[in-house]
């Protein structure tokens, strides 16, 4: 059953997370090729939009002819502010806009922004107001279950954002407090879709597997499950999802090639495009027999043509470590952010 988000209609339930230093372009593009509905953004600072600062709009770069819709991620605390930067949006090409009302790093929060708005639910629904009065795109917010375990206010804040006109809200089943320790609660979001009226309920945390996303919907009636870390050095599976198959290592081999290569087009600059796709191979080799040593030797390299080099001959002929487990992959969004 697909899912509408104001005039899109999605084709199936499973979309990437918005994930800080992760959810680039490249990265965004290939998820949806292999068969995410749906991949916002990172998220981006409203103030960086109204400047329009190089870095804030290089985070705006997307391929009109896959990314659709394609949905920007913006952070703020000013509900004024936060409707100018979604018309720089949308100016960019945003068809939707999404609200981070989750982001726990102090960063974001101490100017009222990201999780912080869980504190003011009245703000965070003049949030959505703004910004739908000043786009008439549709709106989506990312909230936690609360601020801390004395403070879990998620339905009183989807009933604020739900009465604003949010059309679709993602919980992130942990406190802010939490970070991204212990287990996500997916009783809170069986909890959320049972009280929702209108508003798509967007399911998150702790999804490794497709396994674990079937059975996140099975179990708690979510209309979307977003993966996040899941999809780190694993985009197939969206694909997987789909009824495909695991990737070959003649294919996991070409597709660290072409996203490698995407990302030093999106980067403008070798050296630093090597640098920062370091931990993409990591993502990408984690499972693999021989990926410890892989990874030592490409953070010794610098040169765009010794790592082609080294991922040629690691992916060429790659196998999984027999009882592998999947890991929970780590994003630095202190570092992501700046």
């Amino acid at each position: 059953m697909s899912v509408a988000l104001g005039p899109f209609r999605l084709p199936n339930p499973f979309v990437l997370a918005p994930m800080a230093g992760v959810s680039e372009e490249p990265f965004r593009v290939l998820a949806f090729r292999m068969g995410a509905a749906l991949c916002t953004t990172e998220l981006v600072s409203a103030q960086g939009l109204i400047r329009s600062t190089a870095r804030t709009l290089r985070y705006l770069r997307h391929d009109p002819q896959v990314e659709r819709p394609y949905s920007v991620q913006i952070f703020g605390g000013d509900p004024e502010l936060m409707g100018e930067a979604a018309r720089v949006a949308q100016r960019w090409g945003a068809e939707l806009i999404d609200v981070n009302m989750g982001c726990p790093v102090k960063k974001v929060t101490r100017n009222g922004a990201g999780s912080a708005l869980l504190c003011d639910p009245p703000r965070a629904a003049g949030i959505v107001r703004s910004i739908h009065a000043a786009t008439g795109l549709p709106v989506t917010a990312k909230i936690r279950s609360g601020w801390d375990a004395h403070h879990r206010n998620y339905l009183e804040v989807a009933e604020a954002l739900e009465d604003a006109g949010c059309a679709a809200l993602a919980i992130h089943p942990r406190t802010r407090a939490q970070g991204y320790a212990g287990e996500a609660d997916w009783s809170v979001i069986a909890d959320l879709v049972r009280r929702r009226r209108r508003m798509a309920i967007l399911g998150n945390g702790d999804v490794k597997t497709p396994a674990d996303a079937r059975r996140m919907l099975e179990a708690t009636g979510c209309d979307l499950v977003m993966i996040g870390r899941g999809a780190l050095g694993n985009p197939w599976i969206f694909r997987q999802l789909r009824g495909g198959a695991e990737p070959t290592p003649a294919e996991r081999r070409e597709v660290v090639l072409g996203h490698l290569r995407a990302h030093v087009v999106f980067v403008g600059e070798p050296l630093a495009a090597v640098r920062s796709f370091r931990k993409h191979l990591g993502w990408y080799a984690h499972g693999l027999r021989g990926a410890a040593g892989f990874r030592a030797e490409v953070n010794r390299l610098a040169a765009l043509d010794d790592v082609e080099e080294a991922v040629r001959g690691f992916f060429g002929a790659a196998e999984g470590e027999p009882g592998q487990e999947p890991e929970v992959q780590e994003v630095d969004y202190r570092a992501a952010l700046g």
